[in-house]
């Protein structure tokens, strides 16, 4: 009896110190973006406007634009993931399947989503610098604002927190990103083409503004829901716009929005499991035994 109850003491205090092992060291190992992430996101941008090169003219149409995302396993090291995207816009009114393609290579802290310096990040094959959070959030949202890098400009800017939202019955947070207006490129190209009075080639500065709204699910930091504004125009020296050069608001489809929310609910409901459930029942079992094994030597020493 006196040896069952000290198995039962060790047990229980074992049980003890590994309810708070689990809450606050294994569940935060296992919880974290993967290195060997793939997916496909879908949007659309009803009635976009675009300079189109080969018309030499600004098209209207309804946009489709795939985003696939692929990690790169190899390059993933200790706390770092690294991801490769790759982003399609096709016009489906216009039939026109090569609007614009762009890639992008980002590394991030798989805990936090910050971005980090390394691994040969780039935005369609040029280096850059990351800033801010990538892909995701981290876990514990909190109300406040985050840095959220664009990969337009390249450079991360402030998103704010505007309140509490949902999506298809999922509780989230919403925030807001503001881009002010920011220099793309210079773009060479007839005067005529643009109805201006030069002859020959002209130079115009491509300009960029935006506004991103982000749904993100608190608990996980998943987006789940994202909405692009963006506001490109050509202009000329003299600051006169001479044409639009992208217009349109791109919306996540419903399918990809419901795959989405339920990818973040069920990684919320594991993050539950790890960081309540499993350690209160090891925690309260953990103190059962304890019990138990001193009632038993207890009830030895009487007998």
């Amino acid at each position: 009896m006196r040896r069952a109850g000290i198995v039962l003491l060790g047990l229980g205090a074992f049980l003890l110190v590994l309810g708070p092992l689990v809450r606050f060291q294994i569940g935060t190992a296992l919880i974290a973006a993967k290195p060997n992430q793939y997916g496909v996101a879908k949007l659309e941008a009803k009635s976009a406007q675009y300079f189109s090169k080969g018309d030499l003219k600004v098209l209207t149409g309804d946009l489709d634009i795939t985003v696939t995302t692929r990690g790169d396993v190899a390059a993933a090291s200790g706390s770092r993931v690294v991801w490769d995207e790759f982003t399609a816009v096709r016009d489906v009114t216009n039939h026109k399947e090569d609007v614009s393609f762009s890639e992008r290579r980002s590394a991030f802290d798989k805990y936090t989503g910050v971005g980090m310096n390394c691994c040969g990040v780039s935005i369609d094959k040029t280096p850059v610098t990351l800033e801010g959070q990538i892909y995701k959030f981290p876990f514990d949202v909190e109300k406040k604002p985050y840095k959220v890098f664009n990969s337009t400009t390249g450079k991360a800017f402030e998103a704010k927190y505007v309140g509490e939202d949902q999506v298809n019955g999922l509780a989230v947070y919403k925030f807001e990103q503001d881009i002010p207006e920011t220099k793309l490129e210079t773009v060479t190209a007839p005067a005529s083409v643009f109805n201006m009075p030069d002859e020959g080639d002209v130079q115009l500065d491509h300009l960029y503004t935006g506004k991103n709204t982000l749904w993100i699910e608190p608990v996980t930091g998943s987006p789940v829901k994202q909405e692009q504004q963006r506001n490109e125009v050509l202009k000329s020296a003299d600051g006169v716009e001479r044409s639009k050069a992208f217009v349109a608001t791109a919306m996540m489809t419903p399918a990809t929005v419901d795959s989405l929310v339920k990818a973040a609910s069920d990684g919320k409901g594991q993050i539950g499991l790890i960081k309540t459930t499993i350690p209160l029942v090891l925690v309260v079992l953990g103190l059962v035994l304890i019990v138990g094994g001193v009632l038993m030597m207890r009830r030895r020493r009487e007998g």
